[in-house]
Order: C-alpha cells, then structure tokens, then sequence
C-alpha cells in the first residue's frame, strides 16, 4: 500500500459522523460502537484491519490512470489508518482492481482478501456499486447473503418504512394497470404491498415474471433490470429529500468567509473554488433529475398508455444509468453530509482558510464529473 493519503486530512470532520454516500468510515463506527456484541457475531468484514479501515468512492485524476490497466472514472480507494485515534497521521491506501491488488491486499491483510474469501467477496460487491449510500449499500450486500451488524449503516426503522411507503406509491400504477380493482380498494393495496416486499427482497425478480414476458427480456436483461430499478426508485426517494438541503448548503458555501487573515494561496483559491462548486453541484442535479425524468416518462408510458416499448428500453439501459446516477447523488449526499456535520444548522461557522481550502478540494474532487460534462457539452 501507499503512503501517506493527504486525504484522510479532509475525513477528520466525518470522524464522529460515520459515513456517507461516498464515504464508509468504519474507524467511526467502530469508535462508537465497539462495545456491542452483535459487532463481533456480524462484522462488516472479519480481517480486523480491514474492519477499522475507511472505504471511499474516489474521482480517478489522470495522474492516477497508470494505477489501472484499464482505469474507469470512479473507483473503490481502501485507506488503513496509520494511527486510528488520529486520522491526522495519514493512512496507506489502494484501489481495489489496480494493477498488482491481490499481492497488495495480501501483504496487508494476509489470506482474508484473496480471490474468493468472504471478505474479498464483501469488498467486490461494494467495487460493483456507484455509491456507498448506507440503505443501497446494505440491501445489495443483503441480496448477495451478506448481512453486517445494522449499526455499521446507521439506518433508522423510520427510514425503512419511509422508503417502502415510497415505492409501494410508485408500484401501485402497476397494480392498477393489471387489476380491475381502482387503487383504494384493499385487494389492491395489499397487492402492492406484496410486490413492494418482493422488489425489496433478496430476489424481487421473482414477484414481477409476468413483466419480463411482456417485454419480451433475456434473463440477464431482466435480472439486471429489475436490480437496476430497484436503484432508481431508491434514488428517486433519496432526491425528494436532497432538494431544500442542497439548495441551503449551496448558499452557505457562497456566504461562508474563513476566520483570520488567509494566505496568498487561499486567498487565491476559495473565491474561484466557491463558483466551480455551486456550478457543479447545480449541473450535477439537474443532471440527475433529468435521468430520473427518462423513467419517470418510461413508467407512465407503460401504466397510463399501455405501451411497454419505453420501459422495455429503460430497463435495458438502466444497469448503466444507474451507475451513472448513483456516482452525481452520492457526490450531492457527501457534500451535504460533510457540510451539515461541519457547520450544523443554527450554529455559528467557524473555519480557517487552509480548513476551507481544504474542505474545497475535497468537493472539487467529489465533483470531477462535472468538468468532464461541461467539457463534453461545450464539445456537442
């Protein structure tokens, strides 16, 4: 492994606050919680290094393709604390799939993350989603028989029922398409709640076969629709409650001045950083809204209209919209994470020039996406 992540500076602030959706502190966790007994029975993974690790979705810069024979915009970053009581020491890092992993992981971590051990699986699984968003997070894992100690994801019972209400509302224009019955009648109501259970469940594939003959799908086209669908109308749900948060955390960027007298370099950098970011947050919303609008139009197009071609080509391309989707709202629900727990609401903010200069970079990094659009735009 690497040293020494500058990286693990700009985590400080999230040392208390666990994780978010692009960032898995186990450190944290641990810290707060390693007294209860369901940790040792159900950990997240069973090397105790790697336990205490923090897991993070990571922006590549072109410097950092040569790790990779064939590098991909984001990738998963291991980073092992050099001291876990002080994450100011710096860490050694890795990403997962560069070049030499196995014989890295391995002198690290010994047999625990070779090819096909438990937590080499655990860890692959986390590499094949775009983003750590605790409840996504846990239900894949949950999906493929893996089920850590709920405290690692910090989710509520009211967020669960939350988000089953949600898409129990979105599933009942299904129901209603294939039923006689209007959507208030109770038949229906538990119709919806059944396949609401099976689309959250380890297998929803199985509670929606008479749509997969429909559409005329392969099994893997299917299997990999379903999941990806799954995905979207958790993100949907994740969106309704990001508009005003993000919209508040957008100001206080634009209004936040540092504390003292900065140097020459931040006093260079904050003022330009403060538009890329309000820019790139923006562009990265609407970005994800629009994405949400193709289903939104695919779904109502196959219930109200009866015309199943629209949502046949959305469940085609949705494994890598969802992808795409997941990397611009985990990078939105960081930002907001990392901020709200900085500078929590009705209290003063209080910051330095080099902690916010710091801060800056980290969601300039989050961001990085959002030059490659504005490049690609300006291409078109």
């Amino acid at each position: 492994m690497s040293e020494i992540d500058r990286s693990v500076r700009r985590l400080t602030a999230l040392e208390q606050s666990a994780s978010t959706a692009r960032v898995l502190n186990l450190v944290a966790v641990h810290r707060k919680m390693d007294s209860d007994p369901e940790f040792a029975q159900s950990p997240f993974f069973k090397n105790r290094l790697l336990d205490r690790s923090i897991i993070l979705k990571h922006r590549l810069r072109p410097h950092e393709y040569a790790y990779f024979s064939s590098p991909r915009p984001t990738v998963t970053k291991i980073l092992v604390p050099i001291d876990t009581t002080d994450l100011k020491a710096g860490a050694r890092y890795a990403f997962v799939g560069q070049k030499g992993f196995d014989q890295v992981a391995e002198s690290v971590f010994g047999e625990d993350l070779k090819p096909g051990s438990r937590d080499r699986q655990v860890l692959d699984l986390i590499d094949g989603l775009p983003s750590l968003d605790p409840f996504l997070l846990r239900e894949h894992l949950k999906r493929n028989n893996f089920e850590p100690a709920r405290a690692y994801f910090g989710i509520s019972d009211a967020d669960v029922t939350r988000m089953h209400e949600f898409v129990r509302s979105e599933v009942m224009a299904l129901v209603t398409m294939s039923s006689s019955d209007g959507p208030d009648n109770q038949g229906a109501q538990a119709y919806a709640s059944r396949l609401v259970e099976k689309l959250l469940s380890q297998s929803p594939e199985s509670g929606f076969e008479p749509l997969k003959q429909v559409l005329k799908l392969s099994d893997k086209e299917y299997l990999d629709g379903i999941f990806s669908w799954r995905g979207f109308l958790y993100y949907k749900w994740v969106l309704s409650d990001l508009v005003k948060p993000i919209r508040d955390v957008a100001a206080e960027i634009v209004q936040i001045q540092p504390r003292g007298q900065p140097d020459q370099a931040a006093s260079a950098y904050i003022p330009d950083a403060r538009k890329r970011i309000q820019a790139a947050v923006s562009q990265s919303f609407q970005r994800v809204q629009a994405m949400l609008e193709i289903y939104d139009k695919a779904y109502a197009s196959l219930t109200e209209e009866g015309k199943p071609t629209a949502f046949r080509d959305f469940l085609l391309s949705a494994p890598d919209m969802f992808t795409n989707l997941g990397e611009r709202l985990a990078a939105v629900q960081h930002i907001i994470s990392f901020w709200r727990y900085r500078f929590p609401s009705g209290r003063p903010r209080v910051i330095s020039a080099t902690e916010l200069s710091d801060v800056f970079t980290d969601f300039e990094d989050t961001l990085s996406f959002a030059t490659d659009d504005a490049e690609d735009d300006k291409a078109a």
